[in-house]
């Protein structure tokens, strides 16, 4: 089968038409909401350990209840099904703080939930998380090391 050559008439009518139709960019938006949600998660966060603090905890349990909040909040908000909706509206917003890596969790765990607690949940539930632990763990390995030499 032959390509047909467009000529210069029809490429531009062509590539008008595609900016007809293509979507409109939507950059600033995006950016603002997650600046905005991920904000939000922050101030969560600084609200728990407020309150940990008003509670009386020192400042090392502090620093444990903050991330365990969130977590659960998290997890809680995905299994519920309401945190992929806020995801959708805040885009990046949910996915940088610790809240998006719960999310990623606790998502490959309720989808491998039909499978079984082993042979699924068990085994696929760091199934996007796993890399991220992974190549975390090893580059600060590797950082160590270079820093003990340097040092």
């Amino acid at each position: 089968m032959e390509k047909r050559v467009l000529n210069e008439n029809e490429k531009k009518k062509y590539r008008k038409y595609a900016e007809k139709h293509a979507p409109s960019s939507t950059l600033a938006k995006d950016c603002f909401f997650s600046f905005l949600v991920g904000g939000a998660i922050c101030i969560i966060g600084q609200g728990i350990g407020d309150a940990a603090k008003y509670l009386g905890a020192n400042e090392e349990n502090v620093k444990a209840v903050i991330p365990v909040c969130l977590i659960f909040l998290s997890c809680m908000l995905t299994g519920l099904g309401v945190y992929d909706k806020i995801a959708s509206f805040a885009k990046a917003g949910t996915l940088v703080p610790i809240t998006g890596f719960a999310n990623a969790v606790c998502s490959s765990a309720i989808d491998a939930k039909s499978e079984g607690f082993i042979l699924g949940v068990g085994a696929k539930m760091f199934n996007i998380a796993g890399p991220v632990i992974v190549y975390g763990s090893v580059s600060s390995v590797i950082w160590g090391i270079i820093y003990y030499f340097i040092k």
